[in-house]
């Protein structure tokens, strides 16, 4: 489903826009498609390259872990995407319908003994390229937000 923008909104400039949420079936074919709107939408915004960089691929972690872990690629279960693009950042949550996790149990993965595990390097990635990413008590939503133009992060 294409995003479209109101007329009077003005894509040449970053400023306030109204926030947007979006459910889709546990398919990463739909996750794509959601990272394609907000792709096309940031570069309208004329949002730097970096910062369109770091939220695609923080985007595209949450949503396979909300996807792959959190509802076990059950197409039946949903997840619903809520963003927000503001004049200095860009806001995001991603929610399943998974029974959640504790992101305080995720090995780190650049503990030596975990350099070969597949556990955790999305969310190193996602706590990297944004700017704050919190978690929910249950642990089947997180909240990410990235300030533009903030330099490494």
């Amino acid at each position: 489903m294409p995003l479209t923008l109101p007329e009077t909104m003005n894509p040449s400039h970053l400023g306030p826009r109204p926030p947007v949420e979006i459910v889709i079936p546990s398919d990463p074919g739909e996750a794509r498609g959601v990272q394609e709107q907000i792709e096309q939408l940031l570069l309208e915004l004329q949002a730097s390259d970096r910062d369109i960089f770091c939220i695609k691929l923080a985007l595209e972690e949450a949503l396979v872990n909300a996807i792959k872990h959190g509802n076990q690629m059950d197409r039946a279960k949903k997840v619903r995407i809520r963003y927000h693009v503001l004049s200095d950042r860009f806001e995001c949550s991603i929610s399943d319908e998974g029974p959640g996790f504790d992101p305080g149990e995720v090995p780190d993965p650049t503990a030596p003994e975990n350099l070969e595990r597949p556990c955790g390097r999305g969310l190193m990635l996602m706590r990297h390229y944004m700017s704050a990413v919190a978690y929910n008590d249950r642990g089947n939503s997180v909240s990410m937000s990235r300030v533009f133009g903030n330099g490494k992060k």
